[in-house]
């Protein structure tokens, strides 16, 4: 069996997808756009988050990997359907699971190559599981965050007195956080959505005494030409100087 790295290779090599101008007369063929490439430029335009486009694309390269390394836009429904069985019987993987790589075989043929995909009615679901959801008491919360200490005492205290997701609390900027009126604006959240949650008392001093003493380090990484961080969109070349500012770190 080839590595998953020589199945990359084999799948930007031989499924290529033209560019629209190659064909136009007068003008030199432009080099063909790999089919991931593609993908992932769709998936870009359409601002999906970072994870979701590795997620994407590595369920598109199992399909194809699946089906001998056959081009998607020579297969169709019946392939889907196959594909996404065969993560029930076979893989054995979880429901969401398997609804995650079916809504990354749609947007392959809807957004990226234009079709439709009829009905997917032979579909194998994965079973979803009931489980009563594991809710931790105060005293095994207060228990968990008496192990943890400094930066990660913080996240999870974020994460259990702000309701926070693990993601949300280390992608939180400076600007995001106000200690005065105790709140924190979560910036594109899930589904890319914005909100504001409580910032718990109790984090007031802790947090104001992080932020001194991590804007200290942030000044002598400007002091040695560093301290830049990335920033979300386009925003680095509207604002080419905000990546060092202090309320974006």
């Amino acid at each position: 069996m080839l590595s998953d790295e020589q199945d990359r290779k084999a799948i930007a090599t031989i499924i290529p997808l033209p560019r629209p101008d190659s064909g136009q007369a007068g003008q030199i063929p432009a080099k063909p756009v790999r089919l991931l490439d593609h993908v992932r430029a769709c998936l870009d335009a359409r601002h999906y988050s970072k994870r979701t486009v590795r997620a994407y694309v590595g369920w598109i390269r199992r399909y194809v990997v699946f089906h001998g390394k056959r081009h998607p836009k020579d297969m169709g429904s019946a392939e889907v359907g196959a594909f996404l069985s065969s993560l029930a019987t076979e893989g054995k993987v979880s429901s969401s699971t398997q609804n995650q790589a079916l809504a990354a075989l749609l947007f392959l043929y809807h957004q990226v190559l234009g079709r439709e995909l009829e009905w997917l009615g032979d579909l194998v679901h994965a079973k979803r599981p009931k489980q009563v959801p594991v809710v931790l008491s105060r005293h095994e919360a207060r228990e968990l965050l008496g192990r943890l200490q400094g930066p990660a005492w913080l996240v999870g205290a974020l994460l259990y007195g702000g309701g926070l997701r693990l993601l949300e609390a280390l992608r939180l900027r400076v600007k995001d956080i106000d200690l005065d009126q105790h709140e924190v604006t979560i910036r594109r959240g899930k589904g890319a959505k914005d909100r504001r949650t409580v910032l718990p008392s109790a984090l007031v001093e802790p947090l104001r005494a992080h932020l001194v003493a991590v804007k200290q380090i942030h000044e002598a990484d400007l002091a040695i030409g560093g301290g830049a961080v990335a920033l979300p969109d386009a925003l680095d070349r509207k604002y080419p100087g905000a990546s060092r500012e202090w309320k974006w770190q």
